[in-house]
């Protein structure tokens, strides 16, 4: 069944909480039934946005200033949207992300520095979307961080920032989903991937239907 109009769904959580693993279950779950899907990441999802996302995945710590974070991760988001996650939508198919703004909200609107208030104020200026869908995978800090460190992907200056740091991320997207509890879903992620997987797609199959 074709939709009539586009749906942006979210995955959002600390660093090794299973939300990539959740974004391509569900994507695979989506086609099974027909859908048209569009997986993406961020940062990153479109060129230039890839370029700017090797950035700020490596290196040491203090690279960037929380302030230059939020304009270098805004600057790849408004490329991403233009390139792949509008396209899509405006061809009523379902992108889903790995990331998207509330990463930003918390990583440098509470966890780096208390900047929330300046995020939301250039994201209404400069990409001016929100999803529809966002599921924020609630794990255990301490497991997530080993697990995301274990990748030893390169990738991996927020890991680096440490366990209080992971800690601070949790708090931040606890709060948001109770913040923003029209669009986002707190799922339980200490379960088995299989568990969570079927939970998050009885929620969009009521969409798509």
């Amino acid at each position: 069944m074709n939709l009539k109009k586009g749906l942006f769904i979210t995955f959002e959580g600390i660093d090794g909480s299973g939300k990539s693993t959740q974004s391509q279950l569900l994507a695979k779950s989506l086609e099974s039934i027909g859908q048209s899907v569009i997986l993406t990441r961020e940062p990153g999802g479109s060129e230039g946005a890839e370029i700017i996302r090797s950035l700020l995945v490596s290196g040491e710590t203090d690279r960037w200033s929380p302030e230059t974070e939020i304009l270098l991760f805004t600057a790849a988001r408004r490329d991403h949207l233009e390139k792949t996650i509008q396209p899509a939508l405006d061809k009523n198919q379902i992108v889903i992300c790995d990331r998207f703004v509330d990463s930003t909200r918390v990583y440098q609107g509470v966890a780096r520095a208390d900047l929330g208030k300046t995020v939301d104020e250039l994201h209404s200026i400069i990409i001016k979307k929100e999803p529809d869908i966002t599921f924020i995978i609630n794990t255990d800090p301490e497991k997530s961080l080993l697990r995301g460190l274990a990748r030893s992907s390169g990738e991996d200056r927020f890991e680096d920032f440490g366990l209080d740091f992971q800690k601070k991320l949790k708090d931040g997207f606890v709060k948001l989903s109770q913040t923003a509890k029209t669009r986002c879903h707190l799922i339980d992620g200490m379960r088995s991937k299989e568990d969570i997987a079927e939970d998050i797609f009885v929620i969009v199959r009521d969409y798509v239907q």
